[in-house]
């Protein structure tokens, strides 16, 4: 038995095989083929998380039809990647861990543009994610669906992969069969419950039956789809043990949500930890012989060890905490559970990539998606030489660059002006509900300490301190500053707000940090779009300030939809009476008196505000990079903000690359 998560590391008997313990690296769409073609990248990825310990990994979903692509990155519907899936297969086997791959259709809510098909769902009901609508599909195209279904299966089974997963969760194209909103038909398909499980019954024998007995069947499914007369909780139970009572599958995953709410599909900070175990204790209840596995927002081992503790489900699946981390099971195994470099559930660099079509990587961890690149997690090859690193800057970036150097086995000192680490990224951490990006550098901290790293507070460095002979190389990481100025991109040729110089003009930075003397009602101006503005005007307005947001975007934080935010953020906001202006400029900021123009009919109107807050982007702080430039036998490097001000993701992943090339 393992001292430290005794229940998370107990071994489990799936099907044929005997998991090496409970923890899953579950499915998501990485979207990393080459020309529809699993590759080095693929490969090095998941081998990766098996190397870290998990127990099994479920590949990313294979679309089994054209018409039910979501992706551009997904895997061709043909023989020619076997012998890329039997490489994973055999990397991640060789690591310890077993693996399946997931199997899904997107029906109505699949993606045109991507498949150049009709989307094919039960009913030709129209899809929740853009404008199409849907074919209704006969009899007969259900059966050829189905058959793509079993030839998918027959691949992964002729590679080597130990089973399949087949996806009935989201409002996919299998639980759009089993809700009655979605699946309107009255023949053989739909109807009594019988009827509307039918298409995902015949996909499992079919495919029990071409695999054979040693092969693993999982079931992934939605626990509540947020609908009460769709897949609600109760209707799921009945569901799932239909399923369960015929034998159909070997174990169950418990997700949450749908196309009716996704932001809770794959839930950021703003939403609870935690979010799925619940229903899977409530499927667990009425399962009698399938496993069954929790997921959705379970993002620590000690997390997973609870759920296991407690009886809510039999496995684990932890996908984010994963990505960040791909040796979390190994740290947690080991007593080392303080060293796994935590997920701060921002999803910008997961679900935010792969909202725009690229393959996936990770804010606080830039080797996701390059281990083939980098030689997998981590820091590296050892240093042929050590050098003297000196990092100046405590930020991201440098923090990042000194870890990654001292794992390579270079002396590094880091030295930081102020008394506190982590820059602007740890100002981000007093936003409401973000104290994981305070847990992620409490953990930089740690490690540095753990690594040697000297590290110097309060001190700011000079050109006169930092001389050739003393440093082999120097990393300049000395962040950004607010520009202050009020520029806005809707304005480009007038490089400051008018006004913007008086005493009740603040930044960003001046609120987070607790030094603005705000009053009651506030302004704030977002040329970003981003958390900055957004994330501090909860704050402001949970103190009690009447806060209103400008931007000239057409709506508030626009950058948060791709990483699924947007909802839970503008339901808070309406929550504290949060007002919103878009699509407007500041033309002036006189005493108390903003006035506004519209950039839709160009109407000027004006409002009263005791505050303005500006959220517009910095300025690097340059000035000791541009004092060493040139200097002879000087090797200098300029990383994160004080190259060009951009986001945390940004900064690590320089940190890293650099200290890499060290």
């Amino acid at each position: 038995m393992n001292p430290h998560f005794p229940h998370l590391f107990t071994p489990l008997k799936l099907r044929h095989l005997t998991l090496r313990n409970r923890l899953t690296f579950g499915p998501h769409l990485a979207n990393m083929s080459h020309e529809g073609l699993p590759g080095a990248r693929h490969l090095a990825y998941y081998r990766e998380r098996a190397r870290g310990g998990v127990g099994l990994i479920v590949m990313e979903g294979q679309s089994v039809e054209e018409h039910g692509a979501l992706t551009r990155g997904r895997l061709r519907m043909s023989d020619d990647i076997i012998p890329g899936l039997k490489a994973i297969g055999e990397a991640v086997h060789a690591e310890g861990a077993a693996i399946v791959q997931q199997l899904n259709h997107s029906g109505q809510h699949a993606d045109f543009d991507n498949s150049w098909e009709a989307n094919w769902s039960p009913s030709g009901l129209p899809s929740l994610k853009d404008h199409a609508g849907s074919h209704a599909m006969s009899d007969a195209e259900i059966g050829h669906v189905i058959d793509r279904y079993v030839e998918a299966a027959q691949r992964s089974h002729r590679a080597g992969l130990d089973g399949n997963d087949v996806l009935a969760a989201y409002n996919g194209l299998a639980d759009q069969f089993w809700s009655p909103l979605t699946n309107r038909r009255d023949d053989r398909w739909g109807g009594s419950l019988e009827n509307r499980c039918r298409f995902t019954a015949t996909i499992l024998e079919r495919i029990r039956k071409t695999c054979g007995d040693d092969y693993i069947i999982g079931l992934s499914i939605s626990g509540d789809d947020l609908t009460r007369r769709g897949l609600p909780l109760e209707e799921m139970q009945r569901i799932v043990a239909w399923h369960d009572e015929r034998g159909l599958m070997d174990y169950v995953s418990v997700g949450t949500a749908s196309f009716y709410d996704f932001s809770q599909i794959i839930p950021t900070f703003m939403y609870d930890q935690m979010l799925g175990p619940p229903l899977a204790r409530a499927i667990k209840s009425v399962v009698n012989h399938a496993r069954v596995q929790a997921e959705s927002h379970v993002r620590t081992p000690a997390n997973a060890e609870t759920v296991i503790a407690e009886g809510m489900a039999d496995m684990v699946s932890i996908v984010r905490g994963q990505i960040a981390d791909p040796h979390m099971a190994n740290k947690a195994k080991e007593g080392r559970a303080e060293d796994v470099r935590p997920c701060i559930s921002c999803n910008q660099m997961c679900w935010g990539r792969r909202a725009r079509d690229y393959w996936i990587s990770c804010l606080v961890n830039p080797s996701a998606g390059r281990e083939w690149e980098w030689g997998g997690d981590g820091g590296g090859a050892p240093a042929s030489k050590p050098k003297r690193v000196l990092v100046v800057g405590g930020g991201p970036a440098g923090l990042e660059a000194a870890r990654i150097a001292a794992e390579r086995g270079h002396r590094v000192t880091l030295v930081e002006k102020s008394q506190r680490l982590g820059g602007q990224f740890a100002l981000a951490a007093r936003q409401p509900r973000r104290g994981a990006i305070g847990d992620l550098i409490t953990w930089y901290g740690d490690q540095l300490t753990k690594l040697q790293v000297e590290v110097r507070m309060g001190t700011e460095m000079t050109r006169e301190q930092i001389s050739a002979p003393e440093w082999d190389e120097v990393v300049i990481a000395t962040g950004s500053v607010p520009a202050r100025d009020g520029y806005q991109r809707s304005m480009p040729f007038r490089e400051s707000l008018p006004g913007v110089g008086q005493s009740n003009v603040f930044a960003i930075d001046d609120v987070l940090e607790g030094t603005a003397q705000l009053g009651k009602r506030v302004l704030v101006l977002d040329d970003l779009g981003n958390w900055k503005a957004a994330g501090t005007a909860l704050l402001m307005a949970e103190q009690g300030h009447a806060v209103t947001i400008a931007t000239r975007h057409p709506m508030i934080a626009p950058e948060l939809v791709r990483p699924a935010a947007v909802a839970p953020l503008v339901r808070r906001m309406a929550e504290l009476k949060i007002e919103q202006m878009v699509e407007v400029s500041l033309l002036s900021w006189e005493g108390t008196t903003a006035t506004f123009k519209s950039s839709l009919d160009g109407e000027v109107e004006t409002h009263t505000f005791d505050s303005l807050v500006l959220a517009t982007v910095n300025r690097a702080e340059r000035a000791l990079f541009d004092a060493l430039d040139g200097q002879p036998g000087l090797s200098l490097h300029a990383i994160g903000d004080g190259l060009a001000p951009r986001k945390a993701a940004a900064a690590i992943y320089e940190g890293r690359k650099l200290a890499l090339e060290l």
